[in-house]
């Protein structure tokens, strides 16, 4: 699937998120055959506040207004970003769109 802007998503029931010293970690809770370091996804400080924001009530579109607003920068730059992210952890099934 190939996600847009105006897609709605939460976090998978099969992932945890932990705050480990200055790390946000993505951690699945079924690891699959592979490595599980290659599983577990590290995020910075705006994939946190993306992941803090996945509520399944507001659009992609909606948090890259709300980020741009909090960051002080233009919706397009974290349209951007929020998608790349976002198609990532969808691929890893880390999320899921409602």
């Amino acid at each position: 699937m190939d996600l847009t802007l105006d897609d709605i998503l939460t976090p998978s029931k099969d992932v945890v998120s932990r705050l480990i010293g200055d790390d946000f970690i993505l951690v699945p809770l079924l690891a699959g055959i592979g490595d599980l370091k290659a599983e577990l996804y590290t995020m910075n400080e705006t994939g946190k506040a993306i992941w803090s924001r996945l509520d399944g009530e507001r659009s992609l579109r909606t948090i890259a207004r709300e980020m741009a607003e909090e960051f002080s920068t233009t919706p397009v730059v974290v349209e951007k970003d929020i998608l790349r992210l976002m198609r990532e952890l969808e691929k890893r099934k880390m999320v899921m769109v409602h």
